[in-house]
């Protein structure tokens, strides 16, 4: 595929939703709640982060930033934002922070390629601008730069989308997965630690912060050189669907990863995103529901991955 067939324009994200933290704490709650420094979060900066289990589990995924020096936004799928919104309600105790969904006082669009505006060059820069949008820089894929513009709902339930031409929204998921950056959804919650996903690797983890969730298991992980799973990208000629188990031809018993996001490519078959044993990584056939039943071909990641210690 070309620069002039990639995608470009603007895809509503309806399956996306968003808790709001309003408060004096709101910061200080989120610091210890989430795998990323949200106490030193500036204006300009957005934040990748994971709200893990006790065990280390990531339950859901969020993009984070400030509308305000008392209001944060964190962007996750809807699918599990009730279910992450309950969870998180359960340690706010006597904290100044009121959590809410407040999916319904904004709406989300993807911006991609010559559509989206210029945020400098680095992932999880943010500007939000005097109309009250908020606009993220996500990471590019495969050359195409990428921003979410989360926009204040009008009175009347009316707001207009940012300029450019309408977009697939299944193109913008092909994008999401050819970034490289996976997000939780339901079938895959309290299945992969952080760095299962490569989130140390991407902004989605600061391991100077304090304490949160899972903190022990995640740090642990990194720093006893024991990261045996990564996320990869493949393809398919065929449909893969988020869950599903991925094997390595020399175990046609024991799965060796699995399907995180999906999506079909405009160029025609499949890629998606898979948490899988490194040394399944390192040769041999790859195959989705069963050992031959789909091939995958493995394609390389698009960032570096931070080194384990």
């Amino acid at each position: 595929m070309n620069a002039s067939t990639l995608p470009h324009g603007i895809a509503r994200l309806d399956h996306l939703g968003v808790i709001r933290a309003l408060g004096a704490d709101a910061a200080k709650f989120l610091q210890g709640q989430l795998t990323q420094d949200f106490v030193l979060l500036g204006p300009s900066e957005a934040r990748l982060a994971a709200f893990c289990s006790r065990k280390g589990r990531m339950q859901a995924s969020f993009i984070g930033f400030k509308r305000a020096p008392d209001e944060i936004l964190l962007v996750c799928s809807r699918d599990l934002l009730a279910s992450t919104l309950k969870r998180l309600s359960m340690f706010v105790m006597r904290s100044q922070v009121k959590l809410s969904d407040a999916s319904e006082m904004f709406a989300l669009w993807g911006v991609a390629g010559m559509a989206a505006p210029a945020l400098g060059d680095a992932p999880w820069t943010q500007l939000n601008t005097a109309d009250g949008r908020c606009w993220t820089r996500l990471y590019p894929a495969d050359g195409v730069a990428r921003a979410l513009c989360v926009a204040p709902i009008a009175e009347g339930g009316v707001t207009e989308p940012p300029a450019g031409a309408a977009l697939d929204v299944a193109l913008w998921q092909w994008l999401e997965v050819m970034s490289g950056v996976a997000t939780i959804t339901q079938p895959v919650v309290e299945a992969f630690v952080p760095q299962m996903l490569n989130y140390e690797s991407v902004g989605g983890v600061n391991f100077k912060k304090g304490c949160y969730p899972g903190q022990e298991v995640v740090a642990r992980s990194q720093f006893r050189g024991t990261l045996k799973r990564r996320a990869y990208r493949v393809a398919a000629s065929e449909a893969l669907t988020v869950g599903q188990d991925v094997f390595h031809h020399s175990d046609v018993d024991q799965p060796c990863g699995t399907v995180v996001v999906a999506a079909a490519s405009p160029a025609g078959g499949w890629n998606a995103i898979v948490s899988m044993q490194t040394k399944a990584a390192d040769g041999g056939q790859l195959s989705a529901g069963g050992v031959g039943v789909q091939r995958l071909t493995l394609l390389p990641l698009p960032y570096d991955l931070l080194d384990d210690i």
